[in-house]
């Protein structure tokens, strides 16, 4: 089959057997739901696709949010030939064959390629980089959706050469409004079964959705293949989806922006944001020892000896959640979380560390001064090992006056603990140490 032929296929009839998702996709921009910032009247993308000068661009966002309808849709508004990939069932080999056609199209006719790859994320950096030839003489067009960050996931190259947008998870409204379309649209979607629903039924499916229009539409038909003349309320709904569906990918951009949210609420002592973040981790299936890891890490970082008791909570948590396993260790997160939420905050520990691992790490790295050294051997003693050592024990105020710093960090203060919490008695002690030295 030739990919390029000079007239455009004629749109094939709608298949009555495909799912609803399938048969509701928009065919054209006016029908398309939500995004307004990116495709209403006068928007650059907008008038880029409806006048044919459209660019290579990366479309990023949430499963579900339009962004293959979206290059389905400028395919049938663009006058290039338009070819679909999948990153998961396609393999670099055909695309370069597609490629080197695009080519040899555009010389025979001056007619563009938009070359459409769905999940491009999945090729890695090296098969990206056969694209930009081809986007740099201007033979395709490339639209790269893709649910992963661009900026970690897309080769630079290619990304520079690319506009990216964001699409963002549709509100409950444009949800309830893609519904309604599909539940009396008697050519595509469901008009024709007579259908029964109530507003609070579709406004149900819209938030067990979540922002995506094709869980919404898929739990629409599974809803009517199993309604059998009872309306679509929101009764209905609790019954036929007993939970709703958490965006979430362990391993993706949305498991790093929760994770930063249960962070930051914590660092800035809101226990409500905290619980609420640590929730949506948990009802999602992360990985409960990871979060009680990073409460570990939260409560050196961020409170340190402000709250020596903190890192204690933290660990105790790590060793319940181990012990009793979930869902039963939520509660100890939970507690852990708070705790360290409304703990005094400091991160003067981490600081320490973090200054004098630069100054180990880029300084002079200066032996260690003879009076700390061990003198286990009579060499070592008359090599003067040891030598000036004074034992803290021996002093008055179990202090010695001695320098424990290497000369060229004498006097150099590493650990300078704020007056928050346990960390003002320690100041306290440091400065009467030091007074009494001097």
């Amino acid at each position: 089959m030739n990919l390029f032929e000079d007239e455009p296929a004629p749109r094939p009839a709608v298949d009555p057997e495909a799912p609803l998702a399938q048969r509701m996709r928009p065919r054209t921009l006016d029908e398309f739901v939500g995004q307004e910032p990116l495709i209403a009247p006068g928007r650059p993308l907008r008038d880029a696709i409806e006048h044919d000068r459209l660019r290579s661009i990366i479309l990023w966002g949430p499963p579900g949010t339009g962004k293959t309808t979206l290059a389905r849709v400028i395919a049938n508004v663009t006058h290039a030939h338009f070819v679909a990939f999948s990153a998961v069932l396609s393999g670099i080999k055909e695309i370069r064959d597609v490629m080197a056609e695009a080519e040899q199209a555009r010389r025979r006719s001056g007619r563009r390629t938009i070359l459409f790859i769905d999940e491009i994320h999945r090729f890695n950096k090296a098969q990206q980089d056969a694209f930009l030839p081809r986007v740099e003489s201007g033979d395709i067009v490339l639209i790269g959706a893709t649910t992963e960050n661009p900026s970690f996931e897309v080769n630079s190259a290619l990304l520079s050469r690319s506009k990216v947008y964001v699409l963002q998870p549709l509100t409950r409204e444009a949800v309830v409004t893609i519904l309604r379309r599909a539940a009396t649209d008697t050519e595509r979607g469901l008009g024709a079964q007579g259908i029964q629903y109530t507003d609070d039924g579709l406004a149900a499916i819209g938030t067990y959705a979540n922002g995506d229009a094709r869980i919404a539409l898929n739990v629409l038909e599974m809803a009517a293949a199993s309604a059998d003349g009872r309306a679509i309320d929101a009764a209905f709904v609790a019954d036929l989806v007993q939970r709703r569906a958490l965006l979430y990918d362990k391993t993706g951009e949305e498991h790093y922006n929760l994770i930063s949210a249960l962070h930051k609420s914590m660092r800035n002592s809101d226990p409500d944001a905290s619980v609420y973040w640590l929730a949506r981790m948990l009802e999602a299936g992360e990985d409960p020892l990871y979060v009680a890891r990073r409460l570990v890490r939260f409560a050196s970082e961020d409170i340190g000896n402000a709250d020596p008791q903190a890192l204690t909570i933290a660990v105790a948590a790590r060793d319940a959640v181990h012990f009793i396993g979930m869902p039963e260790g939520n509660t100890a997160l939970a507690q852990a979380a708070i705790y360290l939420a409304t703990a005094p905050k400091s991160n003067a520990v981490y600081r320490a560390y973090g200054d004098a691992a630069e100054a180990a790490g880029q300084e002079l790295a200066e032996p260690v001064p003879l009076h700390l050294r061990n003198a286990p051997t009579g060499l070592m003693k008359q090599l003067d090992y040891g030598k000036g050592y004074r034992y803290a024990h021996d002093e008055a105020a179990g202090v010695a006056d001695m320098e424990c710093l290497p000369p060229a960090h004498k006097d150099r203060r590493f650990y300078q603990p704020t007056d928050r919490g346990f960390e003002r008695t320690i100041r306290e002690r440091i400065e009467a140490w030091k007074s009494r030295k001097r």
